[in-house]
């Protein structure tokens, strides 16, 4: 990747002209996404779109094919999850499914369990070390389950805002959220905007993937619309209309923008 330049340090990710393709396909074409320190950015667009692949790109699932990825500053290369990880950057993909045979505890530590003595392979699990971090991250996140209840007992609201907890095990900088209020009934989705609005006032910085715009607009500071793997500008909350949402997710960037760098991006 080419060396960056001209960083602002109001932003925690810029993303700047990323591509991605697959074989003929085009997923992605020279994008730029900025996400500011401390805010709710919604990645908006229909089905293909590129949302999907460009999260994928940030949470190291795929390599893009060119571009430029910064974070905190620093230009990265997230080869795989693990850098992702460990760069700060958390993501609830939307068919990440919780186990349901296992207790909430176990759900949150899963893949990251926390053993006592001195081989991690051999040791045995510290249950009562991770059932206290547990509940003091749901306190954190005033999310009201049982450490101790089994995943399948619990509602579906519930099962989204445990898989959203297991994100913050880490303290992370960035979390990507996708379609996290999918197929939940109203006060289900209302418990996640809550959510994530405890977790902004907590320093965290989210991407937030739906095709919900009443919920993006309520969660949202900004919105940042793609058309076809192409950039469709990036609007902000207070003046966003839904008609000109849909209307960039349909046909793209205005005319008048579309030889213009975005102020905002």
């Amino acid at each position: 990747m080419a060396e960056a330049s001209d960083r602002n340090e109001d932003y925690i990710l810029e993303i700047e002209g990323i591509s991605k393709r697959f074989g003929e396909v085009v997923a992605l074409e020279d994008v730029t996404f900025r996400l500011r320190r401390n805010e709710v950015l919604a990645l908006a667009g229909d089905n293909g779109a590129g949302k999907s692949t460009l999260i994928k790109c940030v949470a190291g699932a795929i390599e893009p094919t060119s571009g430029i990825i910064t974070v905190d500053g620093e230009v990265v290369e997230i080869g795989n999850p693990r850098i992702a990880k460990e760069l700060g950057i958390e993501t609830t993909f939307q068919d990440l499914a919780v186990a349901g045979n296992l207790t909430v505890t176990q759900n949150i530590f899963l893949g990251r369990e926390e053993v006592t003595g001195m081989d991690s392979l051999l040791g045995i699990l510290n249950k009562s070390a991770m059932k206290k971090r547990a509940q003091e991250l749901l306190d954190d996140l005033k999310i009201d389950v049982d450490v101790d209840a089994k995943v399948s007992n619990l509602s579906g609201g519930e099962r989204q805002l445990v898989s959203i907890s297991r994100t913050m095990l880490s303290d992370p900088k960035i979390v990507i959220m996708d379609e996290p209020t999918s197929a939940l009934s109203v006060e289900g989705a209302d418990r996640v905007l809550e959510l994530i609005e405890r977790m902004q006032d907590q320093g965290i910085s989210i991407i937030l993937i739906s095709h919900n715009l009443e919920y993006v607009q309520q969660a949202a500071d900004r919105i940042h619309v793609l058309h076809q793997g192409r950039s469709a500008g990036v609007i902000d909350n207070a003046d966003a209309d839904r008609d000109e949402i849909v209307k960039r997710m349909i046909g793209g960037m205005p005319d008048e923008e579309r030889s213009e760098q975005p102020a905002n991006a």
